[in-house]
């Protein structure tokens, strides 16, 4: 029916295929364990921390050309960023305590 060869070539094939999917699978089960519980979480807030810092920026940037009626809502706002940017690093260290605890 079939040559010898090639029956051993489809033999010699399959194992390829099913070692690439062990070592796959491998992989992906270590990165699935090695990341942390709350990485999106994280993500998130270094992401909205970033976003406040920018926010901050403008900010101070607009100290340079408000009015003096305007400069006690730039304060205002500043002092809000203030409090969300430390909101945001208290729950950053939050999550990492509690991954390395």
């Amino acid at each position: 029916m079939f040559p010898i060869a090639v029956l051993n070539q489809t033999y010699s094939l399959n194992n390829r295929m099913l070692v690439r999917t062990v070592i796959l699978y491998a992989v992906m089960t270590v990165c699935a364990v090695a990341f942390h519980e709350n990485t999106f979480a994280v993500f998130e807030l270094r992401e909205e921390l970033q976003m406040l810092y920018m926010n901050m920026w403008e900010l101070l940037h607009q100290l340079e050309y408000v009015t003096a009626d305007q400069r006690p809502v730039v304060y205002s706002d500043i002092q809000h960023i203030q409090s969300e940017i430390q909101r945001v690093i208290d729950l950053l260290v939050e999550h990492d305590q509690q991954q390395h605890p």
